[in-house]
């Protein structure tokens, strides 16, 4: 788990499980297996689509689990999750807490969503995603995005640094 900016953290599921420290944050499960999936309480492959916690649900106060997984092809990602993610992040830091975004293995999902929360805020700025994502690997080294979420990210980066409506 890595401080990326004041309060705000990224890591893996091991930093939420096994870090008590990580009890006392608001966090984001940016992973469906096994959050999604034990907040909305399904047992089939995937979520049923027309449950209204299908992309997200906020188990209880500081806790938000998100439908994501890694999938290869930018079209898995749905902008309003990410955006409700991002505003979840900004709530919880401005109320004070700390928060911790974290997915499976931490290289993907999750630090997505801290660099774009980072963009959208102007902490990060470039003129263009690369440059954004060189100044993210330095705080955050392990940032490996998959196809589809490196995908979403690049189709959707300006927007964020722009603060421009979808």
């Amino acid at each position: 788990m890595r401080e990326v900016f004041k309060n705000l953290y990224c890591g893996n599921e091991n930093d939420f499980m096994c870090n008590p420290a990580a009890r006392e944050m608001a966090v984001i499960h940016a992973c469906k297996e096994p959050y999604h999936r034990l907040y909305v309480g399904y047992s089939g492959r995937g979520c049923p689509k027309d449950s209204p916690h299908y992309y997200w649900k906020e188990e209880v106060p500081g806790r938000l689990a998100l439908n994501m997984i890694d999938a290869p092809d930018p079209k898995f990602f749905h902008k309003p999750m990410i955006d409700k993610a991002l505003e979840y992040i900004e709530s919880y830091l401005n109320e004070g807490f700390k928060v911790l975004v974290h997915c499976n293995l931490g290289e993907s999902r999750a630090p997505s969503l801290c660099l774009l929360y980072l963009i959208k805020h102007g902490i990060i700025k470039g003129n263009t995603l690369e440059d954004c994502e060189a100044e993210f690997m330095k705080v955050y080294p392990e940032y490996n995005p998959g196809a589809g979420m490196r995908g979403f990210v690049k189709e959707h980066w300006i927007l964020y640094r722009d603060n421009l409506p979808y």
